[in-house]
């Protein structure tokens, strides 16, 4: 067997040594690709997400506005079955308007007032709100615009001024709430037909100004 000399184990260590550091290199050289792979993935899937987050914001605005544009048609709708059965509906309860306009607006002092229904005579004014679904919050809104029919419609101050609400849907005990503040309730009875839900001897509020 051959000795190795001083010389041949320092030739081995040299060559192990260079071969180790190649690999190490090699090694780093994986680690920096693909860290760099990763990065890259990274910032595809963030650039994804973000369009994605930017899709799903343009699809709810998109059906926010179909929304808006269903609910304001099928209003119309409701509108368009009530106003005829309302005029009715109040002369066989003893309210004897003779008048009926929808959509009916004011603008006063910068402030605007929308009226879905207004039933009138020379004396007295029917105001209705109209609603697909009525909710408690909705009787309670259409209170306050009540109390504030007469700024925006001076022309009716002194009359007797009555309030109700009509829509297809009830939800929430909203037709008992709203009978207990004095307001007439509507809704359909089927086949396109129009109801009063309250009593006979029902005695609504009057929203007009106090008479001496």
């Amino acid at each position: 067997m051959t000795e190795l000399t001083k010389e041949d184990v320092w030739r081995m260590f040299a060559e192990t040594d260079r071969r180790l550091d190649q690999r190490f290199r090699e090694t780093d050289q994986r680690f920096r690709e693909t860290e760099q792979m990763f990065r890259e993935t990274d910032r595809r899937l963030d650039q994804r997400f973000r369009e994605t987050e930017q899709m799903f914001r343009e699809t709810d605005k998109e059906l926010r506005r179909l929304e808006g544009i269903f609910t304001g048609q099928w209003g119309k709708l409701v509108e368009a079955l009530v106003a005829p059965s309302a005029l009715r509906l109040f002369q066989e309860r003893g309210v004897k308007v003779t008048e009926t306009s929808r959509r009916v607006e004011r603008v006063r002092d910068g402030l605007q007032m929308e009226l879905d229904i207004l039933l009138s005579n020379t004396q007295e004014a029917v105001v209705i709100e109209v609603k697909t679904t009525l909710k408690v919050e909705d009787v309670r809104e259409f209170l306050e615009q009540l109390e504030r029919f007469t700024f925006f419609f001076p022309r009716y101050k002194g009359m007797s001024i009555y309030g109700g609400v009509a829509a297809i849907h009830i939800e929430e005990d909203a037709d008992k709430f709203a009978y207990r503040q004095g307001l007439f309730v509507l809704t359909g009875s089927g086949e396109g037909l129009i109801t009063m839900l309250n009593s006979p001897d029902f005695k609504p509020k009057d929203f007009g100004e106090a008479k001496a």
